[in-house]
């Protein structure tokens, strides 16, 4: 099931002729287990990243994914088939258990420190996740920076069908970290997020498409993507809508038993 995403993956990037350009691919480890902690600026980053892997070296990633996207029809067989690590966001001791064990069986486990897509495609603050793992089983991270991946899908922009069709998608694979004890990892997620932010706007630097007056390009750059904090006020508005959709729901459900 997992070689079968992986096709499946590569073919829709394959037919959407993008643009690679890999920086940095000997920090992906030939063997034994690593936390690859990835920006998150778009919904394409797994499989663009995971192209990337198998490519250098065939090597797997089992991300961890929302137990949401486990209970969807399609997504959520290929997620169960290809061995994916479903994580409850209100009890998350058990999918972070079993990522240690995956990693200490010497498995490559990717994962999205900043814990969400992020629309101003800026670097927020990650959650420890990341570190903690890593000190626990004993394995570096490897920071991994994704840029022009947001072209293809992303969060609060609807792009065109014809749009994803031969961009530029850049990455930078950044020395492996290593992390001693869980104690350490506040102080090693702020390290983390600095090589991010390094790394991404070295990406930035180098990037052919100039993204002056675009939607996918940061305020701080010239671009029309909301600042962080108009995006934070945002993704709240998000929120509150969902919880009041859901009570909504739930209340019309209550009503009909009555």
């Amino acid at each position: 099931m997992y070689d079968t995403a992986v096709l499946l993956g590569r073919s829709v990037l394959h037919s959407l002729r993008i643009r690679r350009t890999v920086i940095g691919a000997r920090n992906i480890p030939e063997t034994g287990g690593a936390v690859i902690a990835m920006t998150h600026f778009g919904y394409m980053e797994f499989a663009l990243v995971e192209w990337a892997v198998v490519l250098h070296n065939r090597r797997r990633i089992r991300f961890m994914a929302t137990q949401g996207a486990f209970e969807r029809p399609v997504i959520g067989a290929l997620l169960r088939g290809a061995r994916q690590i479903p994580v409850d966001m209100t009890a998350g001791h058990a999918a972070f258990d079993l990522a240690v064990t995956t990693l200490r069986e010497g498995e490559l486990v990717g994962v999205f420190p900043e814990a969400g897509v992020d629309a101003s495609f800026t670097v927020r603050e990650l959650k420890t996740g990341a570190a903690r793992l890593a000190a626990r089983a004993g394995v570096p991270i490897i920071p991994v920076a994704v840029w022009g991946g947001q072209r293809l899908m992303t969060k609060g922009h609807r792009v065109g069908f014809f749009e994803r069709f031969s961009k530029p998608v850049y990455y930078w694979f950044g020395e492996p970290m290593y992390v001693s004890t869980p104690e350490d990892a506040a102080g090693a997620t702020v390290i983390l997020r600095d090589t991010l932010q390094t790394l991404i706007a070295r990406l930035q630097a180098q990037y052919p498409d100039d993204g002056s007056g675009q939607w996918w390009q940061p305020a701080h750059l010239g671009g029309t993507a909301p600042t962080p904090e108009q995006a934070v006020a945002a993704e709240a508005v998000r929120t509150a809508n969902r919880a009041a959709a859901r009570a909504a729901k739930s209340a019309r459900k209550s009503g009909r038993k009555s």
